[in-house]
């Protein structure tokens, strides 16, 4: 037997509920059904507080009047402070005769589903239940728009975590830059996943050890976009290339930074990773100043866009086949957030970039069995444009001396 969990206050549905109206006229939209199973629905789950209930639930927010839940009969508990309307079913015959009603008449309604699996992360709603909804009349459309406003954005809170978090981030990348330099120099012996330990450990020391995590990889390791070394990993030594992406924050409600940061073990970088460098940091720059130059012109641009501009750099250098993933993704409470994504490589990103949001920009060039470079930022798309978060991006790779 299954016990349901207990219910919440739904504080955030209260707050959200005039401005989520809002949002719907503005869009031309009926209303905005919420369906969750399990916590399959990672949108439903955090607006309404619950965890995982064992029976499908529905949540209509209307453009105009009170929400309605739809709960079933044996797991009515966790509603007991719902504030509006609540209907309950048993059978999926009851189920049905109580959404019909519901949806009739409503011409458009938002569920998070992604036509044609173009941003798959926001595909969240079966395709059985968007069938059923459907038969009852309604078009269903994508709430993408809406998940970033009212999932997706920072509060001031967010940012304020978040900038704390970008500082320390960045002062552990160095600190850990300097410590293996020091170490290899006096003798001792340095893996990948040593370093690894070091950094998890210092974001921790320095409050932003809640989902801290990293990867560090030297010359080889670094070609593999998400490298992940067996056991200790290889051990670090003079003239590698160091790569450091590390991310955390500094609680659970908090919103993650995330960061890459790149060096050399020796006293002066060679040609060769200098050159490619150069490639994506100007790709990173200029994915940057598109989204400032749209901003100031009062154009609201698209995830793919922006992917485009930077992918565009490193195409034109020659590098386009060893850029291999998408130049960024969303930050939110989650690493990897359900914000727009800066993708028109893995997936087609078709949501705006609207305030409030956050993301990297993280451009790279991987070549396997010689050498690996990614630098990563993060933008916050403030009241005043967009904004990058990360303290003093890189503009070269940083040179370790003698090791």
């Amino acid at each position: 037997m299954s016990i349901a969990p207990t219910g919440t206050t739904f504080e955030r549905l209260r707050r959200d509920l005039p401005h989520i109206q809002n949002a719907l006229r503005d869009a031309g939209l009926d209303g905005w059904l919420l369906y969750d199973l399990h916590a399959r629905n990672s949108v439903t789950a955090r607006l309404t507080g619950l965890g995982d209930l064992t029976r499908r639930y529905f949540v209509l927010i209307p453009a105009e009047g009170e929400p309605t839940a739809v709960v079933h009969g044996i797991e009515e508990t966790p509603w007991a402070q719902w504030p509006w309307q609540r209907q309950s079913y048993v059978g999926w015959r009851k189920l049905n005769e109580v959404l019909e009603p519901l949806l009739a008449g409503r011409a458009k309604i938002a569920m998070e589903i992604a036509e044609r699996d173009a941003v798959p992360a926001m595909d969240l709603v079966p395709w059985g239940v968007v069938e059923l909804v459907r038969s009852f009349g309604p078009e269903v459309v994508a709430s993408g728009d809406l998940v970033s406003r009212f999932y997706a954005s920072w509060s001031d809170e967010d940012y304020r975590s978040h900038m704390r978090s970008s500082a320390i981030l960045a002062q552990v990348a160095h600190a850990t830059f300097t410590r293996i330099a020091r170490d290899i120099a006096a003798g001792v012996n340095v893996t990948e996943g040593l370093a690894a330990e070091w950094v998890t450990e210092d974001l921790a020391r320095h409050g932003a050890g809640v989902g801290a995590d990293c990867i560090v990889a030297g010359t080889l390791g670094a070609a593999d976009p998400h490298y992940s070394p067996s056991g200790a990993g290889a051990a670090l030594k003079a003239g590698d290339i160091l790569l450091i992406d590390l991310w955390a924050k500094e609680s659970e409600q908090s919103v993650y930074a995330d960061q890459t940061w790149m060096a050399y073990l020796g006293p002066k970088v060679p040609a060769r990773a200098a050159e490619l460098f150069s490639i994506i940091r100007d790709g990173r720059d200029a994915a940057v100043r598109f989204l400032q130059d749209a901003w100031q012109a009062g154009r609201p641009v698209k995830g793919g866009e922006v992917d485009d501009v930077c992918r565009g750099v490193i195409e034109r250098a020659g590098y386009g086949h060893a850029f291999i993933h998408r130049t960024g993704h969303s930050i939110d409470q989650s690493t990897h957030g359900m914000g727009p994504n800066i993708d028109n490589l893995e997936t087609n990103e078709i949501r705006t970039i609207l305030p409030g949001v956050a993301f990297s920009i993280e451009p790279g060039i991987y070549l396997p069995g010689e050498i690996g470079m990614r630098t990563e930022i993060n933008v916050f798309m403030g009241s005043n444009g967009p904004e990058v978060t990360t303290p003093d991006p890189q503009t070269e790779i940083l040179a370790l001396g003698d090791v």
